[in-house]
């Protein structure tokens, strides 16, 4: 598990592999409007996580979340 770590060209939002700069063309190349949603998600708990927002933005941000990856859901079901 450490080896692969070490291999990781990044972390996007400190959370998402990134293999290589290659990787990242393709993912900004063929993204999706599932996986920008997903991205747009990650990107909102990471910049929390960083203290980025207010309270009352991290609210508003984590209720549309909610509703976002609710729906997401059921269209995947």
């Amino acid at each position: 598990m450490e080896n692969q770590e070490e291999e990781l060209y990044g972390k996007i939002f400190d959370e998402i592999p990134l293999i290589s700069e290659e990787h990242l063309d393709l993912i900004l190349y063929s993204m999706s409007n599932e996986e920008a949603l997903y991205f747009l998600i990650h990107a909102c708990k990471s910049a929390y996580h960083r203290g980025v927002f207010s309270i009352g933005e991290s609210e508003i941000l984590s209720k549309a979340i909610r509703i976002l990856s609710k729906k997401d859901t059921q269209t995947t079901e």
